[in-house]
């Protein structure tokens, strides 16, 4: 009984002194968290924010120019069904498509669309042709049958005459009466051989108009077949050089894929984005873009790509903001040309882009969560020596200001403010006039 009572009260002496212990270590780190060091070394101010990768430079898949084929095709087809006559104007559906992100060469396929509301213009567009070239056919055979008969006509006027000249050679010893009526006869015949010549001329000019006419009708309508065939052949999507296919964005915000529609007044299907250069799109504040200047230095980091960092060059900042969602000031657009070429980027990939605005060497900073200020706007800073020592301030960054002047490298300054400020000393009334 008694052994149980010594060693119980041991037990309760170790738990007293571990409680001790950790209470000391906890107001310990808690004095620590109340303290910032001011530091000495490179200083950067940047301005941060999150961005996204596009090509630089990016060829567009096209779907079919129906505006181009019905102000051929309208020449051609009029009334006949041709584009310009029959064909409207509608949105083409995408029946399939390549799954996004995958890298085609110049000449693979990429969509189909469908084709069903213009199969029937071309449908009749051929019938129409065949009627054409059976109509061309018939007037050749036609004038050929025609001509044959007029040519045996003329032959057979011209022995008609031959024989009136021999009736008149023979008659010359007739009575002069049956010799004018051999003349006369003669006469005849001449003059119906004339006629049946110049009928014969007067017949073919207007068969070989009538033909050429029947040609150039059959050419319009076979030209139109191959307009049609050729606006077809773009039902069939086909990547116009090497590339990786991004689907186009609608101003929704949503991608055209199998089963959207294609406007055709805006017939991109998909981007082929150039790779080999990247851009990285990112905005920055009306409060900070006077900051930004093309030229700076960026450092970008991609979610995508952990513990990797590439490096940029600012390219363009616009000159009228914009309201986006979820900002309440105006942000303008900056465009951050990434160096190099880097197989592994992306396009829509995240980006966080660090540009450079200044870089000090061997400075003094301290968080800006350290100085504080009067009522007349002077700085100044609570050390851990029970001084409140007014400083001298230079260029700040997201997170830490430099200090010109009031405290040295290694100095502990409070990080939030000290509850008995009023036994604080004020030093520093010598740097007033540098800190206004």
């Amino acid at each position: 009984m008694k052994r149980t009572i010594i060693i119980t009260g041991i037990v309760a002496a170790l738990i007293i002194i571990a409680m001790i212990v950790f209470s000391r270590i906890g107001k310990g780190k808690e004095a620590a968290a109340n303290y910032a060091v001011a530091v000495k070394g490179p200083f950067e101010i940047a301005v941060s924010n999150a961005g996204e990768l596009e090509a630089e430079r990016s060829v567009d898949v096209m779907g079919p120019d129906i505006m181009q084929t019905m102000q051929h095709g309208g020449q051609r087809g009029g009334s006949r069904g041709g584009p310009g006559g029959g064909m409207r104007i509608s949105s083409f559906k995408i029946q399939d498509i390549v799954a996004e992100g995958t890298e085609v060469r110049e000449g693979d396929f990429i969509a189909q669309l469908d084709r069903t509301d213009y199969d029937n213009s071309l449908k009749e567009a051929l019938e129409n042709q065949n009627t054409l070239q059976a109509n061309l056919e018939m007037a050749i055979l036609d004038t050929a049958v025609m001509l044959t008969n007029l040519r045996d006509a003329i032959r057979n006027q011209a022995i008609a005459v031959e024989e009136a000249e021999i009736t008149l050679q023979e008659s010359k010893y007739e009575p002069p009466a049956t010799i004018r009526q051999a003349e006369i006869n003669l006469n005849k015949q001449i003059r119906a051989l004339e006629q049946r010549k110049k009928n014969y001329e007067l017949q073919k000019a207007r068969a070989l108009t009538n033909i050429r006419d029947k040609k150039r009708l059959r050419d319009e309508g076979q030209e139109l077949v191959n307009i049609l065939q050729s606006f077809l052949a773009q039902f069939t999507i086909k990547a116009p050089s090497p590339g990786m296919v991004i689907y186009k964005e609608e101003f929704n915000g949503t991608k055209r894929k199998a089963g959207s529609n294609v406007n055709p007044f805006d017939r991109v299907i998909a981007t082929l984005p150039d790779l080999t250069s990247m851009i990285s799109k990112t905005y920055v504040s009306e409060i900070e873009v006077n900051k930004v200047m093309p030229g700076q230095k960026v450092t970008i980091t991609i979610d995508a790509l952990p513990g990797k960092t590439f490096t940029g060059s600012v390219t363009s900042v616009a000159n009228i903001g914009e309201q986006l969602e979820n900002s309440e000031s105006k942000m303008f657009e900056v465009i951050v040309k990434v160096n190099g070429d880097n197989p592994e980027l992306r396009p829509a990939m995240t980006t966080y882009n660090k540009i450079i605005i200044n870089n000090f060497e061997d400075v003094i900073s301290i968080p800006t969560e350290c100085v504080h200020a009067d009522a007349d706007g002077i700085p100044y800073v609570y050390k851990k020596n029970r001084t409140k020592q007014i400083v001298v301030l230079g260029e700040m960054n997201e997170k830490n200001i430099i200090i010109r002047e009031g405290v040295d490298p290694g100095c502990n300054v409070y990080v939030i403010t000290p509850e008995d400020v009023s036994k604080f000393r004020l030093v520093g009334k010598e740097l007033i006039a540098k800190s206004e």
